[in-house]
């Protein structure tokens, strides 16, 4: 809005640490289509440039992208439907959205182009300030700037770092309300980042579990508490377009079966559509080096993206960060653990002290697209029970083993387990799907040398972490990296109001989750706290919706 409205109010900050503040009052006048945004391609030139192709130091673009491009007014509206907040987007953003802003007061519609409500992953995780030292918060969210690589908007993390334990604590009540599987873990899961840096702190930390249950569960349990609380939810129901009057955004066009649905929003449009990973033109222009790895989710096509930027919305800078991992095919709580890494074909690639979060950089190539195993013997209980992480025994290994006969497989998607044993280095490589045997075999030769010799002269791990994989029975881990999610989004300012690409806020239209940027800024998603990616769209949702509502 940029310091007044069409009203005459003077708008106020909507957050403050340690509360919030109501914002002046939005002035409403009659809508209109969505108007042209800044940077449309209206004119000659940008017709030409967008048919136009360049090839440049090996990368090859038609033009101006088509998500860039801001497509015709939706005109043909068979209905209008009037509310005070308007959410699109029923995941871990959007939900609590719907239901904090009918919690305070106002009339809400939820919009999902799904069928139900969507989302992933197990744990959130909030800071309990009850229990914390002021300046430790303070320095954990230095820690997760310094790994966004200083390019964090540091008053969105510490919207989180204030708001988050509060947040989580309403999510878990309030699904659970609904019957949602969602607990509270409390510190556990982040405990070793609390000792490591010697912090007084304690986490509030949702559990969505177990596997194959997840967030998604909770979130359809949270929406149906929503619905109980007035929130009126339009499933099946995508958004297509925003509507504008003037600058100021006041609606959003969604399609039905029976045609166009225009939602006026009295007060605001909160964006929560998640990310773009599912769309092969945003994905390749943000994040070429994505080209040769498989996506784990689906339907994922930047829309709240696209609809931000052709309402005249600016994307997050270059870089964007992404989110790969695998919890799956063995325990996540042995994924960080130094075991010996190779490749599919065999061979050894790192230095195992680098965190499975980052080991897709070494993996991009057509030929690996994300797979590696972690490679350990018959002694590995006791020769990595002062490494960090958390070593399951051969026998809670079996869960993640389809080759053992286990009664229950709670807790895993069985589909996705990969962890095997092997009486010979051979008979492992078959069981990993390792191309090359022989490289393989002479792989785990030289690295015996040099556990024997005490120094890695290969890739330079320390050497309290070189142990012999000389007795058997063989273990190997077959872990493949995928897409979790794409982390970056357009540009927001502190109170998660979108802006233009002159850094003007834009009336009436908000983003949060997976949808809005500059909350990491890092290559990859950082993995120092367990949970932050679900605790910052419950915190975000929950903190926005409450804010617009009370405007």
């Amino acid at each position: 809005m940029g310091g007044s409205n069409r009203s005459g109010v003077t708008r106020r900050d909507l957050f403050k640490i340690g509360g919030i503040a109501a914002a002046g009052v939005m002035g409403a006048s009659a809508l209109s289509a969505c108007s042209p945004s800044t940077g449309s391609t209206g004119s000659d030139s940008a017709a030409s440039a967008a048919e136009s192709t360049t090839t440049a130091a090996g990368h090859t673009r038609s033009g101006l992208p088509s998500f860039l491009q801001t497509p015709a007014p939706i005109t043909d509206i068979a209905e209008t439907k009037d509310f005070d907040v308007v959410v699109v987007g029923a995941g871990a953003a959007g939900v609590p959205a719907a239901l904090s802003a009918a919690e305070a007061g106002a009339k809400v519609a939820l919009i999902q182009k799904e069928a139900t409500a969507i989302s992933q992953g197990n744990t959130g995780s909030g800071v309990d300030l009850s229990k914390s030292d002021p300046a430790d918060v303070q320095n954990l969210v230095s820690v997760l700037i310094e790994e966004g690589q200083h390019r964090t908007k540091r008053e969105l993390l510490e919207l989180w770092a204030q708001h988050g334990g509060e947040a989580v604590k309403w999510v878990i009540e309030r699904s659970a309300e609904s019957g949602g599987p969602i607990v509270d873990q409390g510190s556990q899961q982040q405990a070793a980042t609390i000792a490591k840096n010697g912090w007084t702190m304690e986490f509030v930390t949702s559990f969505a579990g177990p596997k194959p249950l997840t967030a998604g569960d909770a979130m359809r349990a949270l929406a149906e508490t929503a619905e109980k609380e007035g929130v009126e939810i339009f499933y099946s129901t995508p958004a297509e377009q925003l509507v504008k009057d003037g600058e100021a955004v006041t609606g959003v066009i969604a399609k039905r079966a029976n045609g166009y649905i225009q939602f006026n929003a009295k007060k605001g449009v909160i964006i929560a559509t998640g990310d773009y990973q599912n769309d092969e033109e945003m994905s390749s222009y943000y994040l070429p080096d994505l080209a040769n790895f498989t996506r784990k989710q689906m339907n994922k096509t930047g829309d709240g993206h696209k609809m931000i930027i052709w309402a005249g919305g600016a994307m997050e800078h270059i870089n964007h960060t992404k989110m790969l991992h695998d919890f799956d095919a063995g325990p996540a709580s042995m994924c960080d653990m130094p075991f010996l890494a190779v490749k599919n074909d065999g061979t050894r690639f790192v230095n195992e002290v680098v965190e499975m979060s980052l080991l897709n950089n070494y993996l991009r190539s057509e030929e690996d697209q994300g797979w590696y195993s972690q490679v350990f013997d018959a002694n590995y209980m006791t020769q990595a029970a002062d490494w960090p992480g958390k070593l399951y025994s051969p026998e809670e290994l079996a869960l993640y083993m389809p080759e053992e006969d286990v009664e229950s497989r709670d807790g895993v998607f069985k589909d996705l387990i990969r962890t095997f044993k092997a009486d010979t280095l051979e008979e492992l490589a078959e069981k990993l799907e390792i191309t090359d045997t022989a490289a393989f075999v002479k792989t785990i030769e030289r690295y015996n040398e040099l556990v024997a010799a005490g120094a890695d002269e290969d890739f330079g791990k320390p050497s309290q972490y070189l142990q012999p994989i000389d007795t058997p029975p063989f273990y190997g881990i077959h872990r493949w990296l995928r897409v979790s999610a794409l982390c970056s989004g357009v540009q927001v300012d502190e109170n998660h109001q979108c802006l233009t690409p002159e850094g003007s806020t834009i009336e009436g239209l908000y983003a949060i989750g997976n949808c809005s940027g500059e909350f990491y800024g890092g290559v990859d998603y950082p993995m120092t706290i367990p949970g932050l990616s679900l605790g910052r769209c419950y915190t975000e949702g929950y903190l926005v919706g409450r804010a617009v509502a009370e405007l």
